[in-house]
């Protein structure tokens, strides 16, 4: 179905199905550690590479090959290699396309973990990394150096939902011969296709949005089959591997992707609008605001705003858990992308493992919060916000 003219609500329906010989209609989940060969010479074809089919379940499996398939379909990619977590797909990218001695230029707006697997585990193996604004193209610029192999950048970015230019991003890495990776998590590709755009390589979280209910973790890298070859080399050998379970669980989820997030963005709009009229709200980050720094390049690059509203209150932390004990509906955890409406508190949570210094060159102060809506009535996430803010 990748070629022919779908659109994206039919590929998330349809698009990577592989029937059993028992014709199912719903994908099979295939639980199953090895595949039996017909003859030697059949084993021997399938592990050389010469024979297409399944061989062992660390790298090939039906279930995750659909999941794999139908991604890649919704992203517009030749190729896409799931992984056990999103944070397992950024480490597969990296240890697939890097050796000793490369360097990446890093938006300093991404995930608290992320900049850990980049400075701490990455960086002891002789990959160094460079932060740079996720907005000002001219500090990429600067950053470069002979030995720069990756630009990674999220946008919008966690949490502040900073939207980077990723034409411009691209133009810049391929007049370096750098390969641009972008994190499409907030996104997914319902919102934005960053490879039509211009990036090189697409990574997903798939326990997010993807899944959109919370239940199963996964991820997921998305690109030309040359780029992945890589990628999936690493995963072959070391096994971060997507379950069959968790491969049926995102395949159904997939199903109704583009309803969730238009869905979620239609309420994250009202509510960030709601907010920024609150007293008790000094600024409100939302990319479908007009307010928003880079409200027309978001609206250029994704469909809607998204699902994610981050806000500042007045009083700093004391403030910010006040907004967070205070509620009785919304989740205090720090997931997204679920049908259930989340708030997390970054700068002691989900950026915690960061520097003071560089939680402040992110932007994240005590104050911030971060609301992931999700599928309740507007009017109830509204009240149990202003529960708390309105006694600030």
């Amino acid at each position: 179905m990748q070629n022919e003219d779908y659109d994206i609500e039919t590929l998330a329906v349809r698009a990577g199905i592989t029937r059993s010989q028992f014709g199912e209609h719903s994908e099979a989940l295939y639980l199953t550690s090895s595949f039996v060969f017909n003859n030697a010479a059949e084993a021997q074809a399938r592990f050389k590479g010469e024979q297409p089919g399944n061989i062992y379940a660390r790298f090939t499996n039906p279930t995750v090959t659909m999941f794999e398939q139908r991604l890649a379909a919704l992203e517009g990619a030749e190729r896409c290699v799931a992984t056990a977590s999103g944070m397992a797909a950024i480490l597969a990218t990296v240890m697939g396309l890097l050796k000793a001695g490369d360097h990446i230029i890093a938006s300093r707006s991404i995930f608290g973990s992320t900049v850990q697997l980049f400075s701490n585990i990455i960086g002891r193996f002789g990959v160094e990394t460079t932060y740079v604004s996720p907005t000002d193209i001219s500090e990429w610029q600067a950053a470069l150096r002979p030995n720069t192999k990756l630009f990674f950048v999220e946008s919008p970015s966690n949490p502040l939902t900073e939207v980077s230019d990723i034409r411009a991003l691209s133009a810049l890495a391929k007049q370096s011969g750098v390969v641009l990776a972008v994190d499409n998590c907030f996104c997914s590709p319902a919102l934005q296709q960053p490879l039509k755009l211009g990036a090189d390589i697409v990574v997903h979280s798939a326990t997010k949005y993807l899944d959109g209910q919370g239940r199963v973790l996964g991820g997921a890298v998305l690109g030309s089959h040359q780029l992945l070859e890589g990628v999936y080399g690493f995963l072959r050998t070391a096994g971060p591997t997507m379950s069959a379970f968790n491969a049926w669980v995102f395949l159904k989820g997939l199903e109704t992707l583009k309803l969730r997030m238009d869905a979620h963005s239609a309420s994250a709009l009202a509510l960030a609008t709601w907010l920024e009229a609150h007293p008790n709200v000094a600024r409100v980050y939302y990319p479908g605001l007009a307010s928003h720094p880079q409200h027309e390049l978001a609206m250029r690059q994704q469909r809607t705003g998204g699902g994610i509203v981050a806000f500042e209150v007045k009083g700093g932390q004391p403030a910010a858990w006040q907004v967070i004990d205070a509620t009785k509906m919304i989740s205090i955890t720090a997931n997204l992308g679920d049908a259930k409406t989340t708030i997390t508190h970054p700068t002691t949570t989900t950026h915690s493992r960061m520097t003071p210094e560089q939680r402040a060159n992110a932007g994240i102060n005590d104050g911030l919060l971060r609301v992931a809506v999700g599928l309740e009535s507007l009017r109830d996430i509204q009240n149990d916000l202003a529960r708390g803010l309105d006694a600030l």
